[in-house]
């Protein structure tokens, strides 16, 4: 009895090993279905544009609130309509010649994403802009049908703050900030 008593102990966990691993599920990012668009203030005007999405994989484990990996974002494919003012942002505001990326990692999250339908939490990370890294925490919008994902949030950048060129000129003066608006679509894998 003894025996079959330590038999049964130690066959627990191991029947319900998959169960746990079945937690585990990676978040795998469609580039071209996703995007950052920007908007930056001006006393004349606003600038709308949008950044091109690279790459990214998300894993997280909906049960302990783990979460890890990385957005990538083409520092250089901004798109505000206007080639003259992209090629100043590129090159006198991001310095993509030296900062082609932008990246955002996780480090943790709080509140509950469903199996399906809508969920809302809080993302916090590093965001590295123009290769320094900055605490950030973005709200998000998550989205399940299936085996898609969809996270969308918004979020705004203190460029100037952080040690980026003002581009600001005479009397066309741009706001200190920028609001992002983050669109990241993909596959999501439950690790089955």
């Amino acid at each position: 009895m003894k025996t079959y008593a330590q038999a049964l102990f130690l066959a627990i966990p191991l029947a319900l090993a998959p169960f746990a691993q079945a937690q585990h599920q990676t978040f795998t990012v469609v580039p071209d279905q996703s995007k950052v668009d920007f908007l930056l203030g001006g006393n004349t005007h606003h600038v709308q544009g949008v950044f091109h999405v690279q790459s990214g994989s998300i894993e997280f484990d909906p049960d302990s609130g783990k979460i890890s990996g990385s957005v990538i974002v083409d520092a250089g494919s901004g798109n505000s309509g206007e080639a003259s003012r992209d090629k100043k942002m590129n090159t006198d505001v991001l310095d993509t010649a030296h900062f082609a990326q932008v990246t955002f990692t996780p480090s943790s999250y709080q509140g509950t994403i469903a199996p399906s339908g809508d969920s809302t939490i809080q993302v916090a990370g590093i965001f590295t802009l123009h290769g320094t890294p900055h605490d950030l925490t973005v709200p998000m919008q998550i989205h399940v049908e299936g085996a898609n994902l969809t996270a969308k949030g918004h979020f705004t950048v203190p460029y100037v703050k952080w040690g980026l060129k003002d581009p600001s000129i005479f009397i066309l003066k741009v706001a200190k900030e920028v609001d992002i608006d983050l669109t990241l679509s993909g596959h999501l894998d439950r690790g089955n």
